[in-house]
């Protein structure tokens, strides 16, 4: 019983002194979130409902402690209707799992394989499928996707790693035979179609500013959309040959600085849809300020890539190879790494970070054809499983009974805005392109007549800024999806009549 009594006497010490180092490492860790910010300006005091994650037994009675210490995902709700669920908890020492997010990317990844076997067996692109699935799992549908930002968010992952892949096919060498097309054409393009936005918004006595923000939304297009048509698409390689593909990537590309530069310019509108004109003149000038800052950031990106191409991925990517050993998982992380680098760089330099994942792709294509396929390889299935999500996440924002209601007002608008594009784009691109390469204008007005899935953002920012009201960012959304349902019918009926014969290709 001594023995027994000293052995337990030990053990109490031991776990006392467990008990003093876990009370330290608690102190250290904890972050006092609600009383550091409780006392800072514009931090407002709110009740929220709190909703057990286990609807069907939900849990009474609970101690405040057990509350605290339960493990289990609670999910607020304000007073709008807004929804979260923990990001951080207070414990840090217990792994806790967003179960909600578990379950809404095991139900898309479930539902995705028929939709898309189904789009596939009667002849659609797969996109589809997935978007179906999106619009049977959001709000139109069953509803049960929880954690919607988190899906979208893991969906704009795959958004970088398809511009990625892009980057990787699409050569510096390519990118300088177009690049004054690719400059020119969007802007030519984005110009005349506020000039007709203007026009119709005045015809239609609509605002100016809801005219602009309107007239440019619809004006771009969407890059991973088309990403996947070049993907399954011959393209001029031949000197000589005109590489479609490398003219609409690269106005893509400036469309996407478009977009940031357009971001940076809402505050003007909204300015200037309060009428305070003697604040709209200095925030014009502050726009043009804007404008010099954003060509510095991209002159300094083309800096910043030859340094990079001329002494550093070299290097780089040869030590993964050696330090790896043939080791998939190093050159996997080694490649992810470097995009997300790319993309941290144009974003501190307020330039879009798709723009740097197109790079960083640019950049190691540049190491010859061998990296590229290797490269190609890993990457691949990775991002056609976020692309999956992607598109999902596109079809939460369909509202197929809205849709149904208008459907009439809806289609002649998106066949007037698709229409509209296709014109304009040919239009520009018979001034720009040289006369051999006249075929290559209705292949690329093809590829740009559809409204980029971005127009969902910036639909959402106008509507919370008061630019456009809640009818007209609805319409926004349902023509957005229209016309990228309109995209592949075109794009292959374009593709049909238009690309040379291998025959004419090759002949003089």
């Amino acid at each position: 019983m001594q023995h027994q009594n000293r052995s337990l006497s030990i053990l109490d010490e031991i776990l006392e002194d467990v008990r003093k180092a876990a009370d330290r490492l608690e102190e250290e860790i904890e972050e006092h979130a609600f009383d550091d910010n409780k006392s800072v300006k514009g931090v407002n005091f709110e009740a929220v409902l709190r909703v057990e994650e286990d609807e069907a037994n939900p849990k009474q009675n609970l101690t405040k402690r057990e509350a605290e210490d339960d493990l289990g995902l609670s999910m607020l709700i304000d007073s709008q209707n807004n929804r979260y669920i923990l990001t951080k908890p207070r414990d840090a020492t217990i792994p806790r799992a967003d179960h909600h997010f578990l379950k809404d990317i095991v139900t898309i990844g479930m539902l995705s394989l028929p939709c898309g076997w189904l789009c596939t067996t009667i002849g659609l692109p797969t996109m589809f499928g997935y978007i179906i699935c999106g619009v049977l799992l959001g709000p139109s549908g069953l509803n049960s996707i929880k954690s919607v930002v988190q899906v979208e968010t893991l969906g704009e992952v795959g958004v970088f790693f398809t511009l990625f892949l892009v980057g990787l096919e699409f050569s510096p060498e390519r990118l300088r035979k177009v690049w004054k097309i690719a400059f020119q054409g969007p802007c030519y393009m984005t110009l005349l179609m506020i000039a007709f936005g203007l026009f119709w918004g005045h015809l239609l006595q609509i605002r100016p500013t809801q005219s602009v923000f309107v007239s440019t939304c619809l004006s771009l297009s969407s890059t991973p959309l088309v990403s996947r048509f070049l993907m399954g698409s011959a393209r001029g390689e031949k000197e000589g040959d005109a590489d479609y593909g490398a003219v609409l990537l690269g106005m893509l590309v400036v469309q996407d600085v478009q977009l940031g530069l357009f971001i940076a310019g809402m505050p003007t509108l909204i300015q200037a849809g309060a009428g305070s004109h003697s604040s709209v003149v200095m925030e014009t000038l502050r726009i043009l300020a804007l404008v010099g800052q954003i060509l510095f950031s991209l002159a300094a990106a083309c800096l910043l890539c030859l340094v990079v191409k001329t002494y550093l991925v070299g290097p780089y990517y040869r030590r993964l190879r050696v330090e790896g050993k043939g080791n998939k998982e190093i050159l996997i992380l080694g490649v992810s790494a470097f995009i997300f680098l790319m993309l941290m760089v144009t974003e501190l330099l307020n330039i879009s970070m798709e723009l740097g994942c197109f790079l960083a792709g640019a950049l190691i294509s540049s190491q010859g054809h061998m990296v590229t396929e290797e490269v190609v390889a890993y990457i691949e299935p990775i991002r056609d499983f976020l692309v999956i999500i992607f598109f999902a996440s596109i079809g939460l924002h369909v509202f197929p009974t809205f849709v149904v209601y208008e459907l009439t007002v809806l289609m002649v608008l998106t066949l007037s805005v698709v229409i509209m594009k296709f014109a304009l784009a040919a239009l520009v691109l018979s001034v720009l392109l040289p006369k051999s390469w006249q075929y290559v204008k209705w292949i690329v007005a093809a590829g740009l007549a559809q409204v980029s899935e971005l127009s969902f953002v910036l639909g959402s920012r106008a509507r919370r800024a008061g630019i456009i009201s809640r009818e007209v960012y609805l319409l926004i959304l349902s023509v957005t999806t229209l016309s990228l349902l309109l995209a592949p019918v075109l794009w292959r009926a374009v593709l049909t009549r238009c690309v040379p014969r291998p025959e004419r290709r090759s002949s003089p």
